[in-house]
């Protein structure tokens, strides 16, 4: 026995708070600014460090 869904049940684009009504109703899609250049160079020497460290553990314990 299938019933259709009530319009109160699909699903709405709210606004977040602090966001004007307006915003969330006008269609456009809404994207994150991509991550600045530091925050990319943050990564790599995050991944650098755990490289190293992972080198050097096993050079230590060989």
């Amino acid at each position: 026995m299938s019933t259709r869904p009530d319009a109160r049940d699909e699903p709405r684009d709210v606004p977040s708070p602090g966001e004007p009504r307006d915003a969330a109703s006008s269609g456009e899609p809404r994207y994150e600014p991509p991550p600045g250049p530091g925050r990319l160079a943050l990564w790599i020497l995050l991944f650098a460090v755990a490289a190293l460290a992972v080198v050097l553990g096993g050079v230590y314990f060989t």
